[in-house]
């Protein structure tokens, strides 16, 4: 099987996540080959990654063949390589993650297999999952036991915000729910430390990107000191050459690759194995995204998957159709070829 095309859009949105810019949210990437079987990827960095898929690696790639998850390892590899000039992280690496996921899914589908199956052995077919978000009265009413808490510090009075929010998240989730606080890189030492100990009594699963990703030598610092609460962090990070450098830091407890980001399932395979060396925990961020969900499912990462919920009047733009809907807080690994889902085309 050959590739005879590659072509990225960037979608139609109305509903962008706020915290990104309108036009650097994620990236659709179809793969057409010569027997007529069309996969389809999702993939980072927006209308700056367009360039990158249409005018670079659709030049390049062309003709090779898909017949086998090695022939897309080494076509990641030739294109990681090809774009080392302006590349190596960020928006490049978003960008080969997409297509990394649509070889995944059209080689899924000329085997008429679920990408899980291609990697292996799959191990999880049910799947529990964590919503983030700030409603959990509904995430509860939806049957889920853990959440993830989105925080900002902005002065003294996040303190008592973090406080409030956690707290009513363990009095309606109750005592046996997992609890989690992503403060997306707005914390410093002294606060991690703070908010460790003000926070204990509520038994906080993690705390995630408290610092930036370049200060890999505090994160480690900290880690032992906010015990029993794990150190999460990676969704920043790319490839294995960037999660190599969290091992050699020992800076978080739990790694959290975003697939559509870090390289695809080509890189979580990679950081996976990586990962296993130093017994870290692997939690894929948006886990409970298609792509996420067949590598948890065929993998040793925690069977923990992520679900973006917002909250029950939050618009959205349903970009992925087809997908496995979460029952009582989990999801069912389905057995249709390749990821098992399909575009929104009202948004292309």
């Amino acid at each position: 099987m050959k590739i005879t095309s590659i072509s990225a859009v960037y979608p139609n949105y109305k509903h962008t996540v706020r915290s990104w810019r309108s036009h650097l949210w994620q990236i659709v990437i179809k793969v057409e080959t010569d027997t007529g079987h069309v996969g389809w990827g999702s993939g980072g960095g927006g209308m700056a990654s367009l360039q990158i898929v249409n005018g670079h690696f659709s030049e390049i790639i062309i003709n090779r063949e898909i017949n086998s998850i090695e022939d897309i390892s080494d076509t990641w590899d030739f294109l990681y390589q090809e774009s080392i000039p302006y590349g190596r992280k960020g928006i490049a690496i978003m960008a080969l993650s997409g297509v990394d996921l649509a070889l995944y899914d059209v080689l899924g589908k000329a085997q008429s297999k679920p990408v899980a199956e291609l990697l292996g052995t799959i191990n999880k077919h049910t799947i529990r999952c964590y919503a983030t978000g700030p409603d959990t009265d509904w995430y509860a009413e939806m049957g889920f036991s853990a959440q993830k808490l989105s925080h900002r510090w902005t002065g003294e009075k996040s303190i008592d915000e973090a406080v409030n929010s956690a707290s009513n998240a363990r009095a309606i989730l109750g005592p046996d729910a997992k609890i989690m606080f992503d403060v997306y890189m707005s914390w410093n030492v002294n606060v991690t430390l703070q908010m460790s100990k003000i926070l204990a009594d509520l038994n906080i699963y993690w705390f995630e990107d408290v610092l930036t990703p370049d200060e890999l030598k505090k994160i480690s610092e900290l880690r032992m000191k906010i015990k029993p609460i794990n150190m999460a962090g990676g969704e920043h990070e790319f490839t294995e050459h960037g999660f190599g450098d969290i091992a050699r830091a020992g800076s978080y407890d739990i790694w959290q690759p975003d697939i559509t980001w870090c390289g695809g399932i080509t890189a979580g395979i990679r950081i996976m194995d990586i990962a296993k060396t130093v017994n870290a925990i692997v939690v894929p961020h948006r886990g409970g995204e298609p792509w996420g969900l067949h590598l948890i499912a065929a993998s040793e990462c925690k069977n923990f998957a992520e679900l973006v919920m917002g909250s029950r009047t939050t618009p959205n733009d349903e970009m992925w159709l087809a997908g496995p809907e979460p029952s009582d807080g989990h999801l069912e690994l389905n057995d249709k070829s390749g990821f098992g889902v399909n575009p929104n085309f009202e948004l292309l």
